[in-house]
């Protein structure tokens, strides 16, 4: 059946919304939302929802990313260390092979982890993991989050958590598929605090299956569903891959940043460059509001940089460190083995 005019206009808004990088919109209304802001001791309830590219096994993706610090910026003595994410290669799929282990970073840095001396630094800039979701916000007690009038929200999610929903997958007697309209499954999102940082080792999936409502079903067929491929950076070009191994050198040598130079590619939020008549390559840092005690990461890492938070570096350590170096391991198979055997059990039923 044809879309309404309206339709198309809400999944044009949709889709421009999802390459915003989740910032915020005019009314202050965000995509993606802010889970790492709930109270401690309180819980969010969220269900997930499939990835619009049905050639996603899963209903998540990967993100990966690498914090560059910098001894302030070029030409601001007020500055002091700046953070710039840039986005790691071997996150992307559908890149040529020749591009698989063509990380400008990494490829240094692996040869770190031999020597001891060297490993520390080497964990300094090695990719920080994070993982992508799309669902409904279904309890929230974020009395300050803004709600967006499409109800379908980004989840940014830290590998804590990330760990809890793929150990349940792999529990055979999960019997539904989590993000069956039906029969899916709520996911309780439960922050508390261990050593000094915050915690959410307690989150879990509800005990009972549970079906969307019909206004959620509405708001699927008038949003569509968000391609969340689409909310990471845009895959680095040659020159950026260059422009990426030139910063990282900089950082390493403990140089500040310099917005002449990456301006255009990539740069720490908050950083105004003003590119007028007679103040080409001047910068300052526009002000911010005063953050929640968490890891910034990009959603788009190229043009103007928006950030969001995720936890990914403020929760307890022992549970969130991401390996490094690290290759792909058996459980994500067995993960897409289970989420199979899910599908196969719920067609034959």
């Amino acid at each position: 059946m044809a879309l309404t005019l309206a339709q198309i206009r809400a999944k044009l808004q949709a889709q421009q919304a999802a390459r915003s990088g989740g910032a915020n919109n005019n009314n202050g209304e965000s995509v993606v939302y802010p889970h790492w802001d709930i109270p401690e001791g309180t819980n969010a309830r969220i269900r997930f929802l499939p990835d619009a590219d049905t050639n996603n096994p899963y209903f998540w993706v990967e993100r990966a990313m690498i914090r560059l610090p910098f001894q302030g910026v070029k030409g601001d003595p007020t500055t002091k260390e700046t953070i710039v994410q840039v986005p790691c290669i071997e996150m992307y799929e559908d890149i040529d092979s020749k591009y698989k282990n063509a990380c400008p970073i990494l490829a240094e840095v692996r040869t770190w982890f031999n020597n001891p001396d060297t490993e520390e630094l080497g964990r300094k800039y090695w990719k920080k993991r994070s993982y992508i979701f799309q669902g409904f916000v279904r309890e929230n007690p974020l009395t300050t989050d803004k709600a967006p009038e499409n109800p379908i929200r980004r989840f940014t999610i830290s590998p804590q958590i990330f760990n809890i929903i793929q150990a349940s997958l792999l529990d055979p007697e999960m019997d539904s598929l989590p993000i069956d309209y039906e029969e899916g499954l709520d996911f309780l999102v439960k922050k508390t605090s261990k050593g000094g940082y915050a915690d959410y080792s307690t989150s879990s999936w509800a005990r009972r299956e549970s079906p969307l409502t019909q206004d959620e079903l509405d708001a699927i067929e008038q949003y569509g569903l968000f391609n969340l491929k689409d909310a990471r950076p845009n895959i680095p070009t040659t020159e950026e891959l260059e422009i990426i191994k030139e910063m990282f050198e900089a950082s390493v040598n403990g140089e500040p940043y310099d917005p002449t130079r990456w301006g255009k590619y990539y740069r720490p939020f908050g950083l105004v460059i003003d590119n007028s008549a007679g103040n080409a390559g001047t910068s300052s840092v526009a002000p911010k509001p005063t953050p929640a005690p968490a890891a910034s990461v990009p959603e788009k890492a190229t043009e103007t940089v928006e950030t969001v938070n995720d936890d990914a570096d403020n929760v307890n350590s022992d549970t969130a460190a991401d390996e490094a170096p690290t290759t792909a391991t058996s459980s994500s198979t067995k993960a897409q083995d289970i989420l199979a055997m899910i599908r196969n059990a719920k067609k034959t039923a």
